[in-house]
Formats: structure tokens, C-alpha cells, sequence
């Protein structure tokens, strides 16, 4: 069964980057990840200040603006889809995560399979 992991950092350092988890915590992880043989897909996502939020109104009517600016400062960082037997496989690869750590957390969903 495939499930999405959605990684949200607690906080940024000044560099954007998550500060609890150092460059070789994420390549030691993406490495047990393609090495279990469980990886359908997955990204980093770019610099907060590089997002775009849009809404449509229930008139139809677009509005677009710079950043997310939700009321949380916790951000998504990037996401892995994996493909493992079942929940209880998809949490322990969640709690193995760089991204759990520290403030941050890990979101497990399962992905729809609308048998198409």
C-alpha cells in the first residue's frame, strides 16, 4: 500500500533549512529508504519565500498571494510516497525520519487507489 509522507520542520535556520537534522541525517535516510526498496517518490520542496498560495472564491473570482503565511511556524519541507505493507510499516519509516525530530513531524496518509 502506498502512503504519503508529508515532513513539516518545527523552525528554519537562517539558511531555510531545518536546524535539528544535519545534511548527512537526510542522505543517511534517503539511502535506507531507496535501499529498503520502498520509494515510489519523493522532493525537497524550494525556499518558503518562493511559494504561492491561490484561492477561488465561491464567485469564481482568483486571488493570489506571495507565501503561505498560514498561523504556524511550521513549514513543509518536502515529501516521500512510499510503498509498504501497511500502517504500522509506513508509521516506524515516519518515526525514522530526520524531519520527526526536534518540533518537526512527519504526516502519514494513505494514497487513494482509485482503481484506474
Amino acid at each position: 500500500m502506498k502512503y504519503m509522507l508529508l515532513i513539516h520542520s518545527g523552525a528554519v535556520d537562517e539558511q531555510g533549512g531545518a536546524p535539528q537534522c544535519t545534511v548527512e541525517d537526510w542522505m543517511a535516510y534517503d539511502k535506507d529508504v531507496r535501499d529498503a526498496g520502498i520509494l515510489v517518490s519523493g522532493e525537497s520542496l524550494a525556499d518558503l519565500v518562493t511559494a504561492t498560495t491561490v484561492r477561488v472564491s465561491p464567485a469564481g473570482e482568483r486571488t493570489v498571494t506571495d507565501g503561505p503565511f498560514a498561523e504556524t511556524r511550521e513549514l513543509l519541507g518536502g515529501f516521500l510516497v512510499i510503498d509498504v505493507p501497511d500502517l504500522d510499516t509506513a508509521l516506524d519509516w515516519a518515526a525514522r525520519c530526520p524531519g520527526a525530530r526536534d518540533g518537526g513531524s512527519v504526516v502519514v496518509r494513505p494514497v487513494a487507489d482509485f482503481g484506474g
